[in-house]
């Protein structure tokens, strides 16, 4: 891992630099406020509503009308977030030709690729902090269940991590952005639904595509349940993708 602070600090240095950081971020923040005062305005005629109908007024409440929602939303305006955030981790350097130069540096490839991911993750980390502050005036107007808020944030910060993985590996085996971003989003989505397939498969086979799909194990944490297996299941797909990075890192420089 030696010399990963180097390549962490120059990856941040290149994320703030660039206007595409300020856009991706700008833009996810933006869309996601939107949805969030979608949900308020929906909450509150609800609320006007169920100022006489009793009945409707024990059914509704901020979790399941507010929270839950705006978390599923920002899961899926990840979707397109994350194939801009890690297009060009590899494929900038391979075209610029800086890849070479970098592999002459002693810096091992794991460390290389640690610094280009930890740099990558603290800006999502920074991009979904960012919006903390529109469920803490929740707070002040009901508390909502803490529950789904904890558990659907985490669920957000592995799905990140995962689909960083997943588009680091990508952008690893091309020197084109825009194909690295074209497949991270593809195949992001291909794991994203892949669970509305089990319905046409067997038993067996539909249970199994049930534990590979992101959907399913994303789920239960905006309900706030943290299940140890759906957290599992996070961590190891990161780790295989970017077992896959390392992998093609030394492909490249035995190549080289």
């Amino acid at each position: 891992m030696g010399g990963s602070y180097a390549v962490f600090r120059k990856e941040i240095a290149n994320f703030f630099a660039s206007p595409i950081a300020y856009a991706v971020a700008g833009s996810f923040l933006l869309i996601s406020g939107f949805f969030f005062y979608a949900n308020m305005s929906f909450m509150s005629m609800l609320s006007l509503q169920a100022s006489s109908s009793p009945m409707l007024a024990q059914r509704i409440n901020l979790t399941d009308v507010v929270v839950r929602p705006f978390i599923q939303n920002m899961s899926i305006i990840l979707l397109f977030v994350m194939p801009l955030l890690t297009m060009r981790l590899f494929a900038e350097e391979k075209k610029s030709g800086t890849i070479e130069l970098l592999q002459t540096y002693p810096i091992s490839d794991p460390g290389v690729m640690a610094g280009k991911y930890l740099a990558s993750w603290l800006l999502l980390v920074i991009i979904l902090a960012s919006t903390s502050p529109c469920l803490l005036l929740l707070f002040g107007v009901g508390p909502p269940d803490p529950g789904p808020v904890i558990g659907g944030y985490l669920g957000l910060l592995l799905m990140g991590a995962a689909f960083m993985a997943l588009g680091m590996f990508l952008s690893s085996l091309t020197e084109n952005q825009i194909v690295a971003a074209a497949l991270t989003f593809g195949a992001a989505l291909f794991f994203w639904i892949l669970s509305w397939s089990s319905s046409f498969t067997g038993e067996t086979v539909g249970a199994i595509i049930k534990q590979l799909s992101i959907l399913e194990h994303l789920d239960a944490l905006d309900k706030g349940i943290v299940a140890l297996s759906d957290v599992t299941f996070f961590v190891l797909f990161t780790a295989f993708f970017l077992f896959l990075t390392l992998r093609s890192l030394e492909t490249h420089r035995w190549r080289g």
